[in-house]
């Protein structure tokens, strides 16, 4: 049997996975049947290869992109516009004492090494564009740290000898403006996510749009962005059952809200690439934002959440021990802010209109998402063949597992 033939009908009984965890296995030949084959290009799908995959509807619109050999990231099977709710996972009765059971859209349940696995890392500005948006975020930040009373400024030493520092020492620190209060991170962080659960919304609706109005498929970037404005809206939602915003910051919200969901809208109507790419370097900062909070709730410098339990919405939603703290959820949310960058930042190497999702089939490993900025358009590719293979593979496995014996 050909090569092509098996990878057809490996594609045919595909059924979507989400959140395998699989690392991307780049390799330079690959054995088949005894024989080794140098590897097809980055861009290979299941289409023959006088054919490129197309996410038009029409059939005139496909026959000619198809024919024009256009190299495209991913390829056309079932699951590439997103998985069925039925197909994600072996589904699983509810317990009556469960108020909330399984979350509508994906979300993300870390382990130990995962959550410790994240790093801060930032893409370097390589085009105009590139600068622009990571220009844009760092004048953001400023203006949002002189706001919040943000300063990332090094504890003394002699405070930290004192483990735990003791109450008057905080007090100093805060009163001259190295240290920020529960209250001052709690005010930081509503405001953040208020403004975080916007983009993923705004590209969702507009590729959305975009398909209605081309009739044409989206190929898998719909779901991922409203599954980002989602994970964004629970960040939120989790810091407010620890302490109600006033009638100020509410007033703020909506004001900051209505201002960049306008800016961020027309943004990504001229250049969606620039857009992911402003997320992505937007997400980097809240990876540091995320990780300076870590270490001063770790070294009691906020003694106020020092051992205090984590919220029963984010015990929930991540799926926490029971025993878990605020400690916990807040290395959940970095997490996936992690996610968020490394995803963004992938999406805006892509072709924005011709490729398909690499992350619909399933995600990159934790470990991958909190140490590397993104991929390369190119690792993209990889990564979607690499992820269709495996779950060709392991649904073939299954199929013979399940086969009655003869």
């Amino acid at each position: 049997m050909s090569t092509s033939l098996m990878m057809r009908q490996s594609a045919h009984a595909l059924r979507p996975i989400v959140g395998l965890g699989l690392r991307p296995a780049v390799m330079s030949v690959r054995c088949i049947s005894g024989t080794t084959q140098r590897q097809k290009t980055l861009y290979e799908s299941d289409i023959p290869p006088s054919k490129g995959p197309s996410t038009a509807l029409k059939p005139g619109v496909r026959q000619r992109e198809e024919a024009q050999h256009v190299k495209v990231v991913g390829s056309e099977a079932k699951g590439s516009e997103g998985p069925h709710p039925h197909e994600r996972n072996p589904q699983t009765s509810v317990a009556l004492d469960d108020l909330h059971g399984n979350w509508t859209m994906m979300n993300p349940i870390y382990t130990e090494a995962e959550l410790d696995a994240v790093q801060v890392v930032g893409r370097p500005p390589v085009s105009a564009s590139d600068k622009i948006a990571h220009g844009s975020v760092k004048l953001l930040r400023r203006l949002f740290d002189f706001f919040t009373g943000y300063k990332d400024k090094p504890i003394p030493a002699a405070v930290l000898a004192e483990n735990p520092p003791s109450i008057e020492s905080i007090q100093a620190l805060r009163r001259n403006g190295t240290l920020l209060s529960d209250k001052a991170w709690l005010l930081r962080i509503i405001l953040l996510e208020s403004i975080a659960g916007v983009p993923g919304m705004v590209g969702g609706t507009l590729r959305h749009l975009r398909s209605l109005r081309l009739l044409r498929r989206d190929g898998g970037w719909i779901h991922t962005l409203l599954e980002e404005a989602e994970n964004e809206r629970m960040h939120l939602l989790t810091f407010m059952t620890i302490a109600q915003p006033t009638i100020f910051t509410r007033a703020l919200v909506l004001a900051a809200q209505g201002v960049f969901y306008n800016a961020f809208f027309l943004t990504y109507l001229v250049s969606p690439k620039s857009a992911h790419r402003f997320v992505g370097a937007l997400e980097e900062e809240a990876v540091r934002t995320y990780t300076h909070c870590i270490h001063d709730v770790e070294r009691g410098l906020v003694p106020e959440w020092t051992g205090k339990p984590a919220p029963s919405i984010a015990v929930d939603y991540w799926r926490l021990q029971p025993s878990a703290t605020l400690l916990d959820v807040i290395r959940a949310v970095r997490a996936d802010e992690a996610t968020h960058r490394f995803v963004n930042h992938s999406l805006a190497d892509l072709d924005q209109k011709h490729d398909f999702n690499p992350f619909a089939l399933g995600e990159a490993s934790a470990e991958i998402r909190g140490s590397k900025y993104g991929f390369t358009r190119e690792e993209s590719a990889e990564f979607a063949r690499d992820t269709k293979r495996r779950l060709s593979e392991d649904t073939k496995s299954s199929n013979v597992l399940e086969s009655p014996s003869l």
